[in-house]
């Protein structure tokens, strides 16, 4: 078949030909919006799950939505070797770029006050950052945003954030990626700025993506943040979503899948998005004519399965050290052990030890490590888990 015509992309955080599985979520965020646009209280949202779910792509979807709705709209990527005040700037700087507001002198004291939080350093005596320039020409603000505590300065630019988007009768949405990387102090700061903002009513929500173990975090912060934030998991796709997420792109190039091929598209993808896109673009390019068989399906599997060893678990694996990755290897014989086809649920790190021939605590540098490059993660004590679906499965085939 036509490459050129290859409707299907597998990338990272790419948006699929066809967003299918995810009608729950978007309609529920446009409930979001227009409650806090008619002034009704609304929680932020926070969405967590594996990689190669699609939190991105969802993630993105739900702020093209905002856009739709005219409101302000600001995204960055937690890290966790960066501080949350510069790259939030921007994102912030953004949103009221995008928010438009005719009187200049209000939106000219909220950019202040954005120069203000992102140049001000945290400690016992507080000062300005070296130059940094976000593309703000207006001076710091003086006595807002800027006394070096992260948490009271971020619950003083949401403020003037919401109270500048309530007066111009529209809302500002701030996304936050990897939300599971941010440090403590900042998580705390934001779980408290998100609070005020709820107490407030004011029509700024956040919305953040990360990895299945990001609930535990922010209630580790403040446990209010149960009931702070509106929790959705995404997972696989179902059968009829992944059929159609396949399907629907082929049909708008004249191309269809016989269903024993959809069949084995969803045996070998298990319905995880980034799967489905790297094996439909496999399968279309190797595919003679349509439809597009089960046969033709089995000839492509190897290229997809190329394409994800290299681009999604090979990527992560360079990253790790020779110690990690023995740890890596324990952890997926674990599974095995459990039975754990996908990879995807908790191992003891006792279990992991015992196959590697140590004790726990010896081990106990390698698995923080795999925790800070989101390799693995913890949702409860003594247990762990691999971020990416059919890791395990992957190492164990690289012997």
């Amino acid at each position: 078949m036509d490459p050129i015509r290859n409707p299907y992309a597998p990338g990272a955080g790419q948006r699929p030909p066809e967003l299918a599985g995810r009608d729950e979520q978007l309609g529920a965020f446009d409930v979001v919006l227009e409650r806090i646009a008619r002034g009704r209280p609304e929680r932020s949202l926070v969405l967590t799950g594996l990689r190669g779910v699609g939190k991105t792509v969802l993630l993105n979807a739900l702020r093209s939505a905002a856009v739709r709705k005219h409101w302000g709209t600001g995204k960055l990527e937690a890290r966790p070797d960066q501080a949350l005040r510069r790259p939030l700037s921007s994102a912030v700087h953004q949103a009221v770029r995008e928010l438009g507001h005719p009187a200049q002198e209000q939106v000219d004291h909220v950019l202040g006050v954005i120069r203000a939080f992102a140049q001000r350093e945290a400690g016992p005596a507080p000062k300005l950052r070296e130059a940094w320039n976000p593309g703000i020409s207006v001076p710091a603000a003086r006595g807002r945003a800027d006394s070096g505590d992260i948490e009271i300065d971020l619950v003083e630019l949401f403020t003037d954030l919401g109270g500048l988007a309530a007066e111009v009768g529209k809302g500002i949405a701030i996304f936050i990626d990897e939300m599971q990387d941010l440090g403590p102090d900042d998580v705390s700061a934001l779980c408290a700025a998100c609070h005020e903002i709820s107490q407030s009513g004011l029509p700024l929500v956040v919305v953040g993506a990360g990895l299945p173990h990001l609930p535990a975090v922010l209630s580790a912060s403040k446990s209010y943040s149960e009931r702070l934030f509106s929790y959705q998991r995404i997972d696989r796709l179902s059968r009829d979503a992944a059929d159609r997420a396949l399907a629907a792109p082929a049909a708008e190039e004249d191309a269809s899948f016989s269903p024993d091929a959809l069949a084995a598209l969803y045996v070998a993808t298990g319905g995880y998005p980034y799967f489905i896109q790297a094996y439909g673009k496999a399968v279309w390019d190797r595919a003679p004519r349509s439809p597009i068989t089960a046969d033709d399906v089995a000839v492509a599997s190897p290229e997809g399965e190329a394409e994800l060893a290299v681009g999604f678990f090979g990527s992560r694996f360079e990253r790790a050290t020779p110690g990690e990755r023995d740890y890596l290897r324990a952890m997926a014989d674990a599974a095995l052990a459990a039975e754990d086809a996908d990879d995807i649920g908790s191992v003891p790190t006792a279990s992991v030890a015992a196959l590697l021939g140590k004790k726990p605590q010896s081990l106990s540098p390698a698995r923080d490590a795999l925790l800070k490059k989101g390799l693995i993660y913890s949702g409860e004590r003594g247990r762990i888990a691999f971020t990416v679906p059919h890791f395990g499965r992957y190492l164990r085939e690289q012997g």
